[in-house]
């Protein structure tokens, strides 16, 4: 019997390491990037009902409640490859992730929508199906799917989950700019990248992370440059205490790396005064099983 209704929370991201390895023919980048999901949520409910089609409702940071958005477009793919007839939906979302802020959530709600509905549907839809059809959606997707740490290659959608990643706690910064992925990618210019990949995996399998060796985003020397107030968030972090700042993503969210919560707090503190579009601290994301 189907459910009428469900509720789902879908995590952001931080990512720890970022290394652009290379450029394919059709424009998109291989990398080389650590992936962790952080507590940091949207909320989704999605009830059925009869109206015969997709409405989308949403609160908070403000995204478009139509078509376009990855959340309507999750659930007509999945409606579309499970053979279902949509008999009608209402999806509300609740942004509390900045938006376009390098920080995953609209490819977070995508993947959550997707996990959501299946469960709706009492599994139709097979993990691997899940993730082909998360990979349409964007390279990002996959990765929300399971929300575990993990180290990310290929475009983003070849996954190896970190068995060791620390409990750590994030303070995460999303100043009063606005930043394009597709800008920053246009304007990456290829460099030799650091080859630590094999020293890395061996850290991340021992268990012996010396975050500030970890963190690295090739995409700091665009973002950072026409942005320098990225450079001095993550300055005022590290002077606050952190074990290490880095910008997340494409931008221009900056994270700063706390082994306690209680110094984490003590840091956002500092930036009580600041003109901000987001601060919060978040701990790393622990998937419940099920």
């Amino acid at each position: 019997m189907v459910e009428s209704s469900i509720s789902i929370k879908a995590p952001a991201k931080i990512n720890a390491r970022l290394e652009i390895t290379g450029k394919r023919a059709n424009g998109y980048h291989d990398l080389f990037s650590l992936m962790i999901p952080v507590e940091l949520f949207d909320h989704i409910n999605i009830r059925l009902n009869d109206s015969g089609k997709i409405t989308l409702i949403s609160s908070g940071f403000s995204v478009p409640d139509d078509p376009s958005n990855l959340v309507y477009r999750a659930a007509k793919l999945f409606h579309d490859m499970a053979d279902i007839e949509i008999k009608g939906i209402v999806i509300t979302l609740n942004k509390n992730i900045p938006v376009a802020a390098g920080l995953g959530g609209g490819s977070s709600d995508a993947a959550s929508t997707l996990l959501a509905l299946n469960e709706l549907y009492s599994l139709p839809i097979t993990e691997n199906e899940l993730l082909q059809l998360a990979l349409s959606l964007g390279a990002d997707v996959p990765f929300f799917i399971r929300a575990v740490p993990s180290i990310a290659t290929g475009v983003g959608e070849i996954l190896e989950p970190i068995e060791n990643w620390p409990l750590y706690w994030y303070l995460i910064i999303t100043p009063q700019i606005e930043v394009s992925t597709a800008w920053v990618y246009q304007n990456y210019k290829m460099e030799l990248t650091s080859n630590k990949y094999d020293y890395i995996r061996k850290s991340l399998k021992n268990g012996d992370i010396i975050i500030r060796d970890i963190l690295k985003n090739d995409l700091e020397k665009v973002t950072c440059t026409s942005f320098p107030l990225i450079s001095t968030l993550k300055r005022r972090i590290m002077d606050a205490g952190a074990e290490g700042a880095m910008m997340s993503g494409s931008g221009p969210s900056v994270f700063g790396v706390f082994k306690s919560r209680k110094k984490a707090v003590m840091a956002m503190e500092l930036f009580a005064s600041d003109d901000l579009r987001h601060i919060s601290v978040a701990r790393g994301f622990i998937k419940k099983a099920v």
